[in-house]
């Protein structure tokens, strides 16, 4: 039997070495399974998904990553080592990697050069290897934020729709900067099976994700006259849809989300979270002008105002029917599982339920239409004539 290694310790150079010839020395029946390499091993999705990819016994997993992950992975190798180590390209060839998860993405709300480096130009390193190495598949996690949030935006966004995101945010940045450089690495490697799942929101119980920042905070502002649809994903959703990726020959680009959409209010009316209104311009003008030390409300704010102002819903349609993948969880499931997940380990309930907040908008609904009888009323009495 070939030796298995548990390689905490090793860095890139040093696994080469113990794992050269180990899995494929003693027969065919060695060369039928499936060796992955998932970079990013140390964080959330990294961790996750070769949790996921391990449990299949037709797969053989590595991780890699500067950092071990937290939690071992049962029956999976881990490398220590940078993405942007020059041996990767050895190391793919040497363990006959088939396929590549590249997973490794430092978050950064501001562009700095320290992130460019990492993210963007370590995933044209990762790309770069895996075309000289021969691995037949790539898959990368993006976001339909990328689309950007916009008045003139349609009610659903293919994937064929221009990238206007905003490039403020370092990580939207630069995932539209990495997305462009994929544009020309499928005419480059055609022989390449590059898959790019953009995930709508994603929320659950452990993830971090922009969206759980957002309803994470003591109160999540909202701007005044904007309910716009959003669309999340469960993140077991969004793991088993990076496992399925790899399951298949399924190149391309796919938005991936619940089936159903909610507006703003409704999103945080399940998650039963409090709200703060805010008149757009001077929310605008605080978070434009002042940043972090603008409006109190906007200190922390996770996600660009633009986007929980107007929308930015992703088509599913090849989901469907190319990718074949259904989420398991609708929108609304998922966050109100979200919402008694917070309130069992919260100490006291929140002031603000759901039930809060349908009575708010039941109450804002009487009176408009008070108003606009009002108004109607008015109308009447100025077109009726007085007997004098």
């Amino acid at each position: 039997m070939p030796l298995r290694y548990t390689t905490h310790n090793l860095n890139c150079k040093q696994a080469l070495h113990r794992f050269s010839h180990d899995y494929f020395g003693e027969g065919e029946k060695y060369m039928s399974v499936k060796k992955i390499l998932v970079t990013g091993i140390g964080g959330y999705w990294g961790n996750h998904v070769a949790e996921k990819l391990a449990e299949n016994p037709e797969y053989q997993v590595l991780g890699m990553d500067t950092i071990a992950p937290k939690q071992p992975v049962p029956g999976m190798d881990f490398i220590q080592a940078d993405i942007r180590n020059p041996l990767l390209v050895k190391l793919l060839k040497s363990e006959k990697i088939d396929t590549v998860y590249h997973l490794a993405f430092k978050e950064s709300a501001r562009p700095n050069e320290a992130a460019f480096d990492y993210n963007v130009m370590g995933t044209m390193k990762v790309f770069g290897a895996c075309a000289e190495a021969g691995v037949k598949s790539i898959i990368f996690k993006s976001s339909t934020a990328v689309y950007g949030a916009a008045p003139q935006n349609s009610a659903f966004l293919t994937e064929n729709h221009a990238l206007n995101g905003s490039r403020s945010y370092g990580s939207i940045r630069y995932l539209i900067e990495i997305e462009a450089f994929c544009n020309g690495f499928r005419r480059q490697s055609p022989n390449v099976n590059l898959t790019i799942l953009r995930f709508a929101n994603i929320v659950g119980p452990t993830v971090d994700s922009p969206l759980m920042r957002y309803l994470k905070q003591s109160v999540s502002p909202v701007l005044m006259g904007f309910n716009p649809m959003m669309q999340v994903i469960h993140e077991d959703d969004a793991v088993a849809a990076l496992a399925h990726a790899g399951s298949g020959h399924y190149p391309g680009i796919f938005n991936v989300a619940a089936e159903d959409t909610l507006p703003l209010g409704k999103l945080l009316g399940l998650a039963e979270q409090r709200r703060i209104p805010l008149f757009h311009p001077f929310a605008y003008m605080g978070y434009g002008l002042f940043g972090s030390k603008g409006i109190r409300i906007l200190q922390h704010l996770p996600i660009e105002l633009d986007y929980i102002r107007y929308r930015w819903v992703g088509d599913l349609k090849k989901m469907r029917d190319i990718l074949q993948f259904t989420p398991t969880y609708t929108a609304d499931e998922t966050l109100r599982q979200f919402a008694e997940q917070r309130r069992s380990k919260s100490p006291a309930p929140e002031p603000e339920t759901r039930a809060a907040y349908d009575t708010d908008h039941l109450r804002e609904t009487i009176e408009r239409r008070h108003m606009n009888e009002n108004q109607a009323d008015d109308e009447t009495d100025r077109r009726v004539p007085t007997n004098e």
